[in-house]
């Protein structure tokens, strides 16, 4: 389970994918569905993937040095750290700006993450639980966010918190040449095939990495504004349902 060199034979789409991708998106539907009823059990799910989260970064980076792995690629750049990050501070303290930054990089992207994983370690190998553990808890925690603390995104969010992670970028992008690290995945795609795979080489990879990061950015919005609609429709039905009672 903590071997260095076994089950690295992890295959795109095999059942334990599929079955971890399926467990994913149920979890995602019962927070949605269940709201209400899961509302009296808010600091319990609060600290469960609070605790996920913590544990998964500390035990991948805990494993890799004592394997002799760790290497200065390892360092949390990337941007599931930098989103589990977030998320953890949000769990300790509110904070708008934050939170909108961890909307936009913590929702869709290890979703995307996940369906196309960066890993070669198949279950029930240890770096195979923790990555997707983590990938899943970072979405999950947006949505505990937004269902039950209130959490919103205005509008204009969606080009502010793309510019600042492009400006985030910028010195992502010196420091990978001079460690010859590739943070952000700025540097060229994933070693393993991902959705950066179809990005092409040279100023295309970062043209379309551009187009992609923004059409993400609008996509994601839009899934903010179809849930608001949805509450403020149930709002109003319950109003009615109030008023002729």
């Amino acid at each position: 389970m903590f071997s260095v060199t076994e089950m690295r034979n992890f295959t795109l789409f095999s059942i334990p994918h599929i079955v971890t991708l399926i467990l994913f998106f149920i979890t995602c539907c019962a927070l949605v569905y269940y709201k209400k009823k899961l509302k009296p059990y808010q600091p319990i799910m609060k600290w469960i993937l609070f605790g996920i989260l913590l544990v998964c970064e500390i035990s991948q980076h805990l494993w890799l040095i004592l394997t002799n792995k760790w290497e200065v690629d390892d360092l949390p750049l990337q941007l599931c750290s930098i989103s589990t990050f977030l998320a953890l501070f949000l769990y300790l303290k509110n904070n708008q700006k934050a939170f909108n930054l961890l909307f936009f990089i913590g929702t869709l992207p290890p979703i995307l993450s996940m369906i196309t994983p960066g890993i070669v370690n198949q279950f029930p190998h240890f770096r195979f639980i923790r990555y997707f553990l983590q990938h899943s808890a970072i979405p999950l925690s947006v949505l505990y966010f937004i269902h039950f603390e209130g959490y919103r995104i205005p509008r204009k969010g969606v080009l502010f918190n793309f510019l600042t992670v492009n400006i985030i970028a910028v010195p992502i992008f010196f420091l990978n040449q001079k460690l010859g690290t590739n943070f952000f995945f700025l540097a060229n795609p994933s070693e393993t095939k991902t959705i950066l795979s179809f990005f092409g080489s040279g100023i295309m990879y970062y043209i379309n990495l551009e187009i992609a990061a923004l059409l993400l950015f609008i996509i994601t919005y839009i899934l903010m504004e179809f849930l608001q609609k949805i509450e403020n429709k149930s709002i109003n039905v319950e109003k009615k349902i109030g008023e002729s009672e």
